[in-house]
């Protein structure tokens, strides 16, 4: 038996080396641009090789391989290895034509073929494989591509893809079988592909993409654990094209089993120095709670904050369900696996080549040495991405061995932070306005924030200059000026009466007090020009003011649903003196109260404002121009300063008031417009009482125009009003591609005889 094997081997060994020669010349013919010794390293070969017909088939398939070459012939004469060539041309040019639906520049980052490459078919093909699969992508699946190859001279070629566009294959249909606990309606709302329609033209939803059908069911599953359902399935999608490929119809058959409530929970801790009572307080859920698989997640992440923040970083939380499908109830014992306590070592700022360190340092609220804590790590990396300065902020911890402490690595990628802007609005208060300017969020990588803006509107015009340094003195203390012109042109709209032009500087600090309390002071100069139609003429006024402002800030938002729980509010006090024209106090409070339910698409929104002014002049009095005035939009359903006390000779004309209180209810809703057309409606109640003006007011002494005859009157009373009024009504916000747009029709349930209406608001901005 060995020796048949021996003999079988020597058998073997002679067939493959029969037709073997050892080379000793090295033949190469037709290269051009590529010298002998560049092609016999693309081979592989060399003088002294024992070459056969193996490797001749090797050598063949390397230089083939290497794309450089149209065509291969390699052969064995003798002891001389001939290897003729016909290289490859070189590509002058690539370009792609009759796209309309795909830019060019987002198909040519698929394409792998280069200009000053050399010409190959298999990179062509893949090349037009990656650009269908981008148009089918897109739902077009009937688009054909013809790769054409232009011949130029010196042995170069143009590369051009030609494209024909095929429509758009569109969904025409998604339906469900078996599913009982939820209407067919609600569960299309939950996915993110739509049955095509008309008016969808502005979004990509309602084309068929096999991807985003894969994400559906990813979907549909999770909405329903999100409501109890753990045994969930779909047993089968069946999709269909029509023959022209226009509409694609898809129907998922799904097993929707039974729903279930959560039971007993339970929480396994095994750290002593973390209070049972701060884990179980952090629990986001409840017994008798349907189960959701949102708010398990939720759990586990909270129950980890409060853990790490005892210092005991990258611990598991494993929740463990007992579900008891006679009851259909589920017991979940969320176990928390034990770690040691972990320090920070070295916080390593990275690829900030702009922002100096101490700017970012300033934004992060652990230092070194403090314990690990996940909940702070993301505090800090939220705080970094609020300052807009970077486009992505990574925190990347790395432990070191054989030590409870931990390196923290901040990896940021910068983006550009000036802004240059423009805008045009519209508004049936204030006319037609432009809007243009230049921010810096960030000069010179210190944090600073330069503003230099200028508006101009049917009322109004404006130009301002803005510096502000975030941390003063490297402290927690921010500082700036500001230096602006307004005209105000209120002679001509509503209810106001007057023109102003007021030249202001202003200088202030600003501070936090706690996590959402904030303190600002400001000193401002402000040199006006006033021209009142009740009085006649233009008065100079000099004011000059002290301030402060509380603010309380505290919010949790849905962004893209744009919507918000919590409250915003400010206090304020501000004195003018100091010998000025004008002594008096402002005082001044506000609050907005908003809740998001359900799924956070629907918003409650409350609000209250209140102001008082006090004259400390000996005479008690206070222009008009810097009084309080109520209507349109702070009064929804009545005009520009369209309520309260009148003039008797110019009725067209508010008096203002000393002080107001007026609030607003508004609740959010979605219409029947998708979501992804951020259109919403609303409906609110607005409310509003304006003070009375300054005694000197209560009577009129002067003239009056009547029937064409100018008639002289002494000590007219005016019409003197403190008095509630209430509208109600409906409105559509539309956030438009191009900008904001906002309808609102409001209706006055309680007014006076001699109030301005309006039903009608209308206002629109664009960003360009």
């Amino acid at each position: 038996m060995k020796i048949r094997t021996l003999n079988l081997l020597s058998l073997i060994t002679f067939v493959g080396t029969a037709n073997a020669s050892v080379i000793s010349h090295i033949d190469i013919n037709g290269n051009q641009r590529m010298d002998d010794e560049s092609v016999r390293i693309l081979a592989g070969v060399k003088n002294g090789d024992n070459v056969g017909s193996e490797k001749i088939n090797n050598i063949a398939k390397e230089l083939q391989s290497s794309g450089y070459f149209e065509t291969v012939d390699v052969k064995l004469n003798g002891n001389v290895l001939k290897i003729n060539v016909v290289e490859s041309p070189i590509i002058n040019m690539v370009t792609v034509e009759g796209n309309d639906e795909i830019d060019t520049e987002d198909l040519k980052k698929e394409i792998k073929t280069k200009e000053r490459a050399s010409y190959d078919k298999s990179v062509i093909g893949a090349d037009v494989q990656r650009l269908l699969t981008l148009y089918q992508r897109k739902g077009f699946f009937g688009t054909k591509i013809n790769p054409k190859k232009i011949e130029l001279d010196n042995n170069r070629v143009n590369v051009v893809y030609e494209i024909k566009e095929g429509h758009p294959t569109y969904i025409s249909d998604i339906d469900f079988e078996n599913n009982k606990k939820f209407r067919s309606s609600t569960l299309r709302g939950e996915l993110l592909s739509r049955e095509h329609a008309w008016w969808r033209f502005m979004t990509q939803f309602d084309v068929y993409d096999e991807d985003r059908i894969q994400y559906d069911q990813q979907l549909l599953h999770q909405f329903y654990m999100r409501n109890g359902f753990l045994d969930f399935r779909i047993t089968d999608v069946k999709g269909a094209f029509t023959q022209d490929r226009e509409y694609y119809s898809v129907k998922y058959t799904l097993d929707e089993g039974k729903q279930y409530k959560i039971g007993n929970i339970t929480i396994d801790n095994p750290f002593p120095d973390v209070p049972d009572k701060e884990l179980y307080r952090a629990l986001t859920i409840s017994k008798k709670d349907v189960y959701n698989i949102d708010e398990i997640d939720a759990t586990m992440n909270a129950l980890r904050g409060v853990v790490a923040d005892h210092g005991y970083a990258f611990i598991n939380v494993d929740p463990v369900p007992d579900k008891h499908d006679d009851t259909q109830i589920v017991d979940i014992n969320f176990k928390i696996k034990k770690t040691n306590r972990i320090y920070i070592n070295n916080i390593n700022l990275l690829n900030n080549v702009r922002t100096f360190d101490n700017v970012i340092e300033h934004h992060l609220p652990m230092r070194e040495g403090d314990p690990f804590s996940l909940q702070t790590i993301e505090t800090g990396r939220q705080n970094l991405m609020h300052t807009r300065y970077f486009k992505d902020v990574q925190m990347i911890p790395t432990r070191l061995a054989d030590a409870n402490m931990m390196n923290l690595d901040v990896k940021v990628e910068e983006q550009p932070t000036g802004e240059l802007s423009g805008g045009i609005g519209y508004s049936t208060i204030n006319g037609w306005m432009i809007d243009a300017g230049i921010t810096e969020n960030n000069f010179m990588g210190r944090g600073q924030i330069v503003q230099l803006r200028g508006s101009i509107a049917e009322y109004q015009r404006q130009a301002l200059f803005s510096f502000t340094e975030p941390f003063l003195f490297n402290r927690e203390l921010s500082g700036g000026f500001d230096v602006s012109y307004t005209q105000y042109k209120y002679s001509s709209l509503g209810g106001y009466g007057y023109d102003r032009d007021s030249f202001m500087v202003a200088g202030r600090l600003g501070w936090r007090l706690t996590d959402h309390w904030t303190q600002t002071m400001r000193l401002s100069a402000s040199f006006d020009q006033n021209y009142d139609l009740n009085l006649g003429g233009w008065q100079k006024a000099n004011l000059y003011t002290l301030g402060t402002n509380l603010r309380y800030y505290n919010l949790h938002s849905n962004f893209q649903q744009n919507t918000h729980t919590g409250i915003v509010g400010n206090i304020g006090a501000a004195y003018t003196g100091f010998g000025g024209t004008n002594t008096f106090m402002r005082y001044s409070a506000d609050i907005v109260g908003m809740v998001k339910f359900f799924d956070d698409r629907w918003q409650l929104r409350s609000s209250w404002d209140f102001g008082y002014l006090q004259s400390l002049d000996g005479d008690n009095y206070i222009p008009r121009v810097y009084r309080y005035f109520l209507g349109g939009e702070s009064l929804r359903g009545f005009d520009v300063a369209g309520v309260g006390s009148r003039n008797w000779a110019y009725r067209n004309y508010s008096l203002g008031g000393l002080w107001k209180a007026n609030g607003s209810t508004q609740l959010n809703f979605p219409i029947f417009i998708p979501d992804e057309y951020q259109v919403k409606g609303f409906v609110f109640a607005d409310y509003g009482i304006l003070g009375k003006p300054p005694k000197r007011e209560y009577t009129y002494s002067g003239y009056a125009v009547e029937n064409g005859t100018v008639v002289y009157h002494q000590d007219k009373e005016n019409l003197i009003d403190q008095g509630w009024r209430t509208s109600v009504g409906f409105g559509i916000y539309w956030n438009t591609p191009m900008g904001p747009m906002n309808f609102s029709w409001g209706w006055p349930m309680k007014l006076n005889e001699y109030d301005d209406e309006r039903r009608f608001l209308l206002s629109f901005e664009t960003q360009f």
